[in-house]
């Protein structure tokens, strides 16, 4: 999948290609003008940021102290209306300890899943073409849009298995079924152990891609350090 990027950032990445393979060796130019080379290099560098960001997410707390991506209980139709107040009273519930602490098992079952997940996203991003390179490069974080917009339904479907036992394994499922049984409320919120599946899914990647597109950012700073040498992987060094 591409997409349209803004011509000056392509031709000055371009210039900068053609320049470089000015000073390499014959047999690493038709690599690195092919961008054969480089694909494999951001491919590297993307599995880096992606193991490194599954890491991080995978430690206890990790999802839920952290406000950007902590896993919240689905506001099942929508933000107004009946559904949504009845999500948010159960929200607020939870905070209050009311709810055996529903909100928590939710995150915790989101860094399960995660420290499950490296091979599948290795997996996809081994397929990756990345056939607009010049595109991927001038953003910090192109090959993570590259790869969610290309592999996101792919790592949703493999993603979600992983969410749904690690609910199971965290309790989250029987709290679920046990408020269930407690209020009728929940019934009208419409929170089935389907829906939330999908609702954690959701956010548990959103969350995940966020700390991906960070971490490539951070390994595209330092090229020749942490990224495992995305300049020196191109020079054949």
């Amino acid at each position: 999948m591409s997409q349209a990027f803004p011509t000056q950032p392509r031709r000055a990445f371009l210039a900068g290609v053609i320049a470089a393979a000015l000073y390499v060796p014959i047999s690493a130019r038709a690599q690195i003008l092919s961008g054969t080379g480089l694909g494999s290099s951001l491919t590297g560098l993307l599995g880096k940021a992606s193991d490194s960001s599954l890491d991080k997410l995978s430690q206890p707390g990790a999802f839920y102290n952290d406000p950007a991506v902590r896993i919240l209980l689905p506001l099942i139709g929508g933000s107004s209306g009946m559904g949504g107040t009845l999500g948010k009273l159960l929200g607020g519930a939870d905070k209050l300890g009311l709810t055996d602490g529903i909100t928590r098992k939710l995150n915790d079952a989101a860094g399960f899943a995660a420290k499950e997940a490296k091979p599948v996203f290795r997996a996809a991003i081994d397929k990756l073409t990345l056939a607009d390179v010049p595109g991927i490069v001038s953003q910090n974080n192109g090959a993570t849009q590259y790869l969610r917009q290309s592999s996101g339904d792919v790592l949703r479907g493999k993603f979600r298995p992983l969410i749904d036992s690690a609910l199971t394994k965290v309790g989250a499922f029987k709290a679920i079924d046990s408020l269930s049984k407690k209020s009728p409320l929940l019934g009208l919120t419409g929170v089935t152990r389907d829906k939330l599946g999908n609702s954690v899914t959701d956010q548990a990647l959103n969350g995940i891609f966020s700390y991906i597109g960070a971490e490539e950012g951070r390994l595209r700073a330092d090229p020749l350090g942490k990224a495992g040498g995305l300049l020196k992987g191109i020079l054949g060094n």
